[in-house]
């Protein structure tokens, strides 16, 4: 049946009978009428534009793939598995022993514990977050009964949640349950965007709490919260909702700039220090840092994670990072080497680009060493061939089809990961293919617009849009700041300007956030204890919006297909 079929040809018959116009119809009118049923074939236009504008409401614009590869004919082959149990793992120590006993088992670790990305932020950076469900399961229990050592698994959260529903058409509540089933010896951990759950704006308050009840219940283990700009009161929440569902807290700051550069020190070490003091203070299990787009050289890394290890000498540190430039390795060494307890990696054929550091790199440059991690390269080198071949299965969102390489412009454009690939393929569908350096430099100049923000979802976005939008109308930086009260910006810089998602830190960039129309109060022109009280007005906005959650989530999660 066509799925705009209606029945207006059936009722323009019955519309048109005489009988039925002079009233004369009885309970045998259709019976003895059989000629209703010779319906007229119509386009119906109307419905189907209907259905395009319902569908472009919800699911946004559709960008096209600008390749046209085929997936790879290969199956890849499903490394043995050894019958019985998987061995212990960090979960089981998670299980006996809670959260805090769980982040002290991590502090006295004796060597360098890793977290696998390749389930979530791997495949998000590298494959448009595509992976199914059904190839996830075919490799989770080799990863179960041969990485029992990882501190966790990454399986979850960030686009994850919103893809499998878009475009995978699977439920993201039942991925999580069947992965549990086959991995129970690993922690789950996902990423929380603190009042934006797994979404792109801020929700109401018992919204957040009821997502990570559920997400506990199914399955989930550590809850990496952060917020786009490091806004405190955001993170809060999700501190607070990850904590009440009885999982462990990691709050993540967010990092951009370069702690080691003497000449760019609005986020200087001492910005991230003082940060890190308020989320110790609020209870976080374990201190994450979250370096998005790469930024973390040596030297930096050596500063920060030195310092943070200085200031909270029995606190698990976490740090997560991309490659790239392609100094992901070396960054994370020495991220260990200063007293990071976890780093992030992806599977060897997962890794690199916008995607983590090599795990088979660090496993094999720790061996032997204080930081040995405790893996076998030969059990990394069978994962990484089963993923080899899966990946050619989603050969059409393959960043290589548009990206050949790192690429160290990062430092300059700070372009996310999770970013890179996505607005290298809309610079593609755009016809702006050739035009990609300029999107990049333009991304430079529309993060000056904006005050220099921290870069991550869905702060990262607002960049985006406003950069694309400079290429697309061949606008300068000074050419925008002179006509900001003219121009028809996109509507996620509009928002990010009134406050919608936050206050940056530093405050709003003026003039232009002026001359763009009506805004939210900005900290930087008004006395501090007005700033405070405009801080929690806007607070007190977003928790006001309660809404009465009478759906059984937890039930409707076991029985969503």
């Amino acid at each position: 049946m066509d799925s705009y079929q209606t029945n207006i040809p059936f009722l323009q018959n019955v519309l048109s009978n005489d009988q039925f116009l002079y009233g004369t119809v009885d309970t045998q009118f259709i019976d003895e009428n059989p000629e209703l049923f010779n319906l007229r074939p119509v386009q119906n236009r109307a419905q189907k534009l209907l259905h395009y504008l319902g569908h472009v409401m919800v699911n946004g614009p559709t960008t096209p793939i600008p390749v046209k590869a085929k997936p790879s004919s290969i199956d890849p082959v499903i490394p043995q598995v050894t019958m019985g149990e998987p061995p212990v793992g960090f979960r089981d120590v998670l299980l006996r022993e809670g959260p805090e006993g769980f982040a002290r088992a991590v502090r006295a670790h004796s060597g360098l514990l890793l977290m696998d990305t390749t389930f979530r932020d791997a495949h998000q950076s590298l494959l448009a977050t595509r992976v199914r469900t059904h190839d996830l399961k075919h490799i989770a229990p080799f990863v179960s009964h041969n990485f029992n050592n990882l501190f966790s698994v990454e399986n979850w959260g960030g686009a994850t949640f919103d893809v499998a529903m878009r475009f995978l058409c699977e439920c993201p509540w039942k991925r999580l349950q069947e992965l549990r089933k086959l991995i129970p010896n690993v922690p789950f951990q996902m990423l929380l965007r603190g009042a934006n759950a797994v979404g792109y704006t801020n929700y109401p308050d018992n919204a957040v709490y009821k997502f990570c009840e559920v997400a506990k219940e199914n399955g989930m283990d550590i809850f990496r919260v952060f917020d786009s700009l490091n806004y405190l009161p955001n993170m809060l929440l999700g501190m607070e909702a990850a904590g009440s569902a009885g999982g462990v807290v990691e709050a993540a700051i967010s990092y951009t700039g370069d702690v080691a550069d003497p000449m760019r020190q609005k986020y200087s070490l001492d910005y991230y220090l003082k940060l890190a003091d308020e989320l110790v203070k609020a209870g976080t299990h374990i201190l994450a840092i979250k370096d998005m787009a790469g930024l973390l050289k040596p030297e930096g890394s050596r500063l920060l994670i030195g310092a943070l290890r200085d200031r909270f000498p029995d606190m698990p540190i976490h740090v997560h990072t991309h490659d790239t430039a392609g100094a992901g390795v070396a960054a994370m060494l020495a991220c260990a080497e200063a007293g990071a307890d976890i780093v992030d990696v992806a599977v060897d054929s997962m890794s690199g680009m916008t995607s983590q550091p090599s795990m088979g790199a660090m496993v094999a440059c720790t061996n032997g060493t204080t930081l040995n991690t405790g893996l076998s390269l030969d059990k990394v080198f069978d994962y990484s061939e089963y993923w080899e071949v899966t990946r050619g299965l989603y050969a059409c969102f393959d960043c290589t089809a548009t990206m050949k390489s790192g690429n160290a412009d990062v430092y300059e454009n700070e372009i996310p990961g999770g970013q890179y690939t996505n607005l290298h393929f809309q610079a593609h569908s755009m016809g702006l293919g050739n035009k990609f350096k300029e999107v990049k430099k333009a991304y430079v100049e529309a993060n000056k617009l904006l005050g220099d923000l921290i870069k991550v979802t869905p702060s990262s976005k607002i960049v985006g849009d406003l950069a694309q939008f400079m290429v697309q109308n061949s606008l300068t930086r000074a050419e925008v700041e002179e006509r900001a009260d003219e121009l028809s910006f996109p509507l996620s810089v509009v928002e990010f300007l009134q406050g919608h998602i936050g206050i940056p830190h530093g405050g709003f960039p003026e003039p232009f956030r002026s001359k763009t129309g009506p805004g939210f109060i900005n900290p930087k022109q008004v006395p501090e204890g007005m700033a405070n009280m405009a801080a929690e007005c806007r607070d007190l906005s977003r928790r006001t919006l309660v809404i009465n959650l009478t759906v059984d989530y937890s039930a409707a999660a076991q029985d969503a297909s």
